[in-house]
């Protein structure tokens, strides 16, 4: 069985921050690479850079974007053994606790998911929450029912962004 992993970054969350983007658990990529999303044919920068209008050039271009954008950024999973990237893999798992973030941060009105993984554990968990929840088309390579096009689409409606 593969090593016991714990979830190697904090969450990304301003005073400010009023939707939460919660993914499952981060690529072995962004092990590597010390930062959310950084497999470099995952669209999550690109999307929202597209949707925002800001550059995502380096890491604090893309906290800038979250932060003007009054996006958070977090993963549903504190820890758990995983043999590769993808989310069927994830076993043994230990799920972060997001009710003491929203209490943490009370702006937070509503939370968006980058996988099905991700929504369906923050159902089993914290399905009791009465916060609004909604899914964004994943933005992994692995994912492809939907164009970027299309899931540039739904991010925009989603994050309650016009296009710019």
């Amino acid at each position: 069985m593969a090593e016991r992993l714990a979830h190697p970054f904090d969450p990304i969350v301003f005073p400010d921050t009023e939707i939460l983007i919660l993914g499952s658990f981060p690529s072995i990529d962004s092990f590597e690479k010390a930062f959310y999303y950084a497999h470099p044919r995952n669209q999550f920068w690109q999307l929202l850079s597209e949707v925002t209008g800001y550059p995502v050039n380096n890491r604090d271009q893309k906290i800038w974007l979250l932060k003007a954008s009054k996006l958070g950024l977090w993963d549903m999973v504190a820890g758990c053994r995983r043999s590769n990237s993808l989310d069927s893999s994830l076993e043994n798992i230990e799920v972060n606790d997001i009710p003491a973030l929203l209490r943490q941060y009370p702006s937070i009105r509503k939370i968006l998911f980058t996988g099905r993984k991700a929504q369906e554990l923050f159902e089993r968990h914290f399905g009791d929450l009465t916060i609004e929840r909604d899914y964004l088309p994943s933005p992994s390579p692995a994912y492809a029912a939907k164009s970027f096009e299309e899931k540039l689409r739904e991010y925009a409606e989603k994050l309650e962004m016009k296009r710019r």
